[in-house]
Formats: C-alpha cells, structure tokens, sequence
C-alpha cells in the first residue's frame, strides 16, 4: 500500500507536480488561489515564474511546452484570472499544444451565487480543453491531477483545465500520488494497422511524383527521426506546414519548403502536382488548401494521423492510418527501405528544383527604407550554423517573413501560432522557451502590433532572468491588415496606423531594464543585431522597415492553391514613386 502523507490541498497540487516532474509553472497570484502560492512559500522544486498578464503565463506555458516537448503549467486566480487563460488555452487547443492550467475558483458554498470574482471557467472552455475537472473533494486531487497530465500529453496533445476551489485548497487529506490512472472512456490508438501501412508503402512506392506534407504532429509525436527515414529511404521530398517548421532539416536536399497562403511557388505547385500525398500529422487547413476543391485533385492521399476526427475531415483519405508517428513512420521507412525503387523520384526532385530556380522568392530593393525581409536574412546569416538558437513570433507579415527566410535545422526551434493566429504570442512564448531551454538563444521575431499586446512581459524577462532577444519588424501598421485592404478593399486604409514611433520600442526596452537599440538604414542592421544575439540580456531591436512592403508570394483567401500571387517589380517601383 503506497504511504500517505497528511496535508492540505494545496501542498497536494504541488507534490503532483513535482511527481510529474514539473520543473517550472508560470502564473499570477490572486484571491482564490492564494492557499497554492501560500504552499509555494513553504517550499517546493517547482519554480514559478511571476508573468504580469495571465495571458502571458499561458502562452509561456506554452512556448515551454513547444520548445521541450513537456508539459507545460499555467496558474491564475478565479474570474478574471481564469478567464484570461481563455486565449492561451483556445490557441493550445489549435496547435495541439499540452499544458496543464490550474485556477483557484470561489469556496464551495459560494458557487453559483455570483460572488466576487466568481466565474464558471469550466464551463467556458468547454469547446476549447480536451478535458476539464471542478475538484469539489480533496480527497480527488491527486487522481485528477495524474488524469489533467496523462490527457494532456497522450493521443494528440493538448490543454487541459483543473478548477480548484479555495476551500479544497485549504482542506486536509492524506496524501499519496497514484501510479497509473484509470480512464475508461480514454483510449488513444498506440499503434496503426499493418495492412494500412503497408497500403501507404505501396502508394508512396508506386507513386513517380510523391510528397510528404508534413504537420506539427510530428513534433508533438517526437517523431522526427521517424520522418527523416521515410523521406530518404524512398526519396520523397518535404513540405512543412507553419506549425512543422524544424521538424525536418531545411538544409536537407529534400526539403522543398512551406506550402500554403505565403508558401513559395514551388512549395505549393510541389504539393498540388503530386500524384501522392503522405499527410503526416497534418490537417488540410484552409491557409494550406486554399479552395479545397481545387488542391491536388488529382492525387492519391494517405493520411497518418494519431486523431481519428481528422482522417477524411476536410479531404478524404484514399488510404488512412490512425496511430502515433513515431511509431507508424518507423514501420513505414522500414517497408519503403525494401518496396521502394531507387531513382524513380529523380525527375521529380529534378523538376521541383527547376521551380524552385525559377520562382525564388524575392523582394524589391529600390527606395530608401529598410526592407523587412532584409531583417530576416541578416538574422538567419548572423545564426548561420548554430544550432542553440529557438525562434518564436507573433502573428502577421512577420511570422511568414520568419517562415520564408529563417532556416531551422533541429526540432522544437521554431515555435509560433498557428490555428489560432494569436498576435502578441511572441514574447511570452520566449520566455517560456528560455525556461525549457536556458542554454539556447532564444530570439522573438514580432511586430509592432503584436509587441504591443504583450510588451509587459519584458518585466518578467528580466526581473527572472530568462533574457530574450526581440526584434522588432516595425512597420508603423497593422501590417497584414494593411495588405488585405491594399489588396481587397481598394485601398481604404482603417483604423491600421501605429506610428513607428509612439511608443519608442527603444527607451521602452530601457525603461523595463532591458537593452534598446533603434535600427533605420541596412547599414545600421547589421551591428545592432550582432551585439543583441552577443549581449546575454534581454534585448529589444526596433527595425523600422518600409510600411509599403507587402508578404509575397499570397494565395488570396478562397482561391486555388496555384492561384497565387506574386510580388510584381513593377508595382514596386510605382509604389517608390508615389
């Protein structure tokens, strides 16, 4: 019989953690969970990290979660606190994130009154959490938070909610952690069907114009290795999505970029002239597809995934497997290594590299303003073949500016927001990356739209001692949404203007006690960033780029894949004229 310890619930949340082996839990203070900080203060292995927004505790959960493949641990207070969690554990759902958010919640003879700071948050995330528990008996404790863990990281991955009222926190029990849980209804697949792999091995075997369109499953399954195998053991070239960016090495000869909305020509015409597509741990989204009708239709899909609901959703699957990665690819390459023929895929790799000649991405240089673009390729030139550096961004031009020039050749070393499209993602996440990984260099490439949302969190940079790099593609805009109504609207420019100095991104990295530097000329670029990635602090770099600059090459919203649009020197050059 395993021994108990008499304590109270909120030293019981703790020694959960510590037996989950959690080494770091982001959150704030507040009434209703005030016994845990209490318990906190009488001593744990945990560390805490003190955000100043609980959204921010939330996405550096989550950027620790992204960047170590552990769980990640939000805390917060009841009502508001909670629901500011809101949008960290919506973008957690969509990016199959796994993080653990525990919030303090009124005493028990209190809910349902509408008392102060009173709200229902697990209710609220219903749609949004894989699972959710109200913990309304001590004794429950330690079984929910073994089952919030277990859920969180098995089958695909995402977050998960414990609401915990004070009076609980505050009761006694006898404690003692469980070795296993016990949920019957919880049954992830824990290998796929062997007739279904094999089917895949003969499709991809057969196949003259094979693809693997690879998903951020592949980095939740720790299934990278597994993927690398199946790519070379038949020769099958790579596209990474957004949220697979890292899962397979970008300097590698096979693979052929990003596909989607600001995919390169010859990334999206890859994926769409295919004869057979390998889905791994992808999930047909709208930014990739575009007009789903439209997208590769004359392709054979097999799809691998460790979620049933996934499987024919948007596209049907001719040949589908449902299971784990790891495990499913290992058994793929494995069949490949003896059904695939060497050199059929040549004149494929051939013609896809004809492409890739042809329609490069490219940018204008005219003018006398910085160009964002260059800012991403000084970055990736200074980091050139380092492999301690972890990227994170916000959302907008700069996140697919990142995408298209940032080259990222180990798993985990690109963590961004994908399905939810979160802006001021970026800084918190890097903080939560340098939590998982204090040895790395960990860069945020935002906007000025983005940073702002979040830019408080610097103090927790900072004061933690968890120093970040972030650079600024400052634009003076909403720039994302500037391009759609450039692009879609006629040019009526709303509500999108932020000035490119108001606030000075510079002094205000200083007033956080962080290093601030101002970037205007290509000549100024170069010094400024190679000092930021140098200085070991918390770092903010202010590149005040060309507003004007639209992300190319964009497959409008609705159309087919192929449709794209491309930059258009002369446009350019018009634009410099005006």
């Amino acid at each position: 019989m395993t021994p108990t310890t008499p304590m109270n619930g909120a030293d019981a949340i703790l020694r959960c953690l510590e037996a989950e082996g959690v080494e770091v839990m982001f959150g704030i203070p507040g009434g209703a969970i005030l016994p845990l900080y209490d318990a906190i203060a009488r001593g744990t292995t945990v560390r805490h990290v003190l955000a100043r927004h609980e959204q921010g505790a939330g996405h550096m959960a989550e950027g620790y979660a992204r960047a170590s493949g552990r769980v990640g641990v939000a805390v917060a207070t009841s009502g508001p606190g909670a629901t500011n969690l809101v949008t960290p554990i919506a973008d957690a759902w969509m990016d199959s994130t796994p993080i653990v958010c525990i919030t303090g919640q009124v005493r028990s003879t209190l809910i349902g009154t509408d008392a102060f700071q009173e709200c229902d948050i697990t209710g609220i995330t219903i749609p949004i959490v894989k699972h959710s528990w109200l913990v309304q008996d001590v004794g429950e404790l330690p079984h929910v938070m073994k089952a919030a863990f277990h859920v969180a990281r098995t089958g695909r991955c995402g977050p998960v909610l414990v609401d915990v009222p004070r009076d609980v926190q505050e009761a006694e029990l006898d404690f003692s952690y469980p070795d296993d849980v016990s949920l019957p209804g919880w049954k992830p697949p824990r290998r796929g069907h062997p007739r279904q792999i094999a089917a895949a091995a003969q499709a991809v075997a057969a196949a003259e114009r094979p693809i693997l369109y690879v998903g951020g499953g592949v980095l939740n399954g720790d299934a990278t290795e597994e993927l690398r195998a199946v790519a070379e053991a038949a020769r099958v070239p790579v596209v990474t999505t957004l949220m697979a960016k890292s899962a397979f090495p970008e300097s590698h000869e096979l693979h052929v970029g990003w596909p989607g909305m600001h995919g390169p020509k010859w990334s999206n015409w890859a994926l769409n002239k295919a004869d057979v597509i390998v889905a791994a741990g992808s999930r047909f989204d709208d930014r990739v597809t575009g007009k789903v009708s439209a997208f590769a239709p004359g392709a054979t899909v097999v799809h691998l995934d460790i979620d049933a609901a996934e499987i024919s959703k948007i596209r049907h699957a001719d040949v589908p497997v449902v299971g784990p990665l790891k495990p499913v690819l290992a058994e793929l390459s494995r069949a490949l290594a003896t059904e695939a023929v060497p050199g059929r895929t040549d004149a494929w790799l051939e013609q896809i590299a004809e492409w890739r000649d042809q329609f490069p991405l490219r940018y204008g240089n005219g003018g006398d303003m910085l160009k964002p673009q260059r800012v991403l390729e000084t970055l990736r030139d200074l980091t050139a073949g380092r492999d301690d550096v972890v990227w994170t961004t916000g959302v907008g031009q700069h996140q697919m500016w990142a995408m298209q020039y940032i080259g990222c050749d180990r798993p985990r070393t690109f963590v961004t927001s994908g399905g939810l499209g979160t802006m001021g993602y970026g800084i918190p996440a890097a903080i939560g990356a340098k939590a998982a990984r204090p040895d790395a260099t960990v860069v945020c490439v935002d906007g000025d739209g983005c940073f702002q949302m979040t830019q408080q969190e610097l103090a927790t940079a900072v004061l933690e001692e968890l120093p970040i790099v972030v650079v600024v593609v400052n634009n003076g805009y909403l720039g994302m949404v500037r391009q759609w109504q450039d692009m879609f609207f006629e040019e009526r420019f709303s509500q999108i203007h932020l000035t490119h100095a108001v606030p000075d991104y510079a002094l205000l990295a200083r007033a956080y006690g962080a290093l601030g530097f101002t970037v205007e000329t290509e000549e100024e670029l170069e010094g400024a960033l190679a000092e930021a990635l140098a200085s070991g602090r918390t770092v903010v770099v202010d590149c005040r780029v060309d507003p004007r600059e639209h992300c190319f090459p964009m497959i409008p919203s609705g159309a087919a894949a192929l449709d794209l649009v491309e930059y258009d020197p002369e446009s350019d050059s018009e634009a410099l004229a005006l």
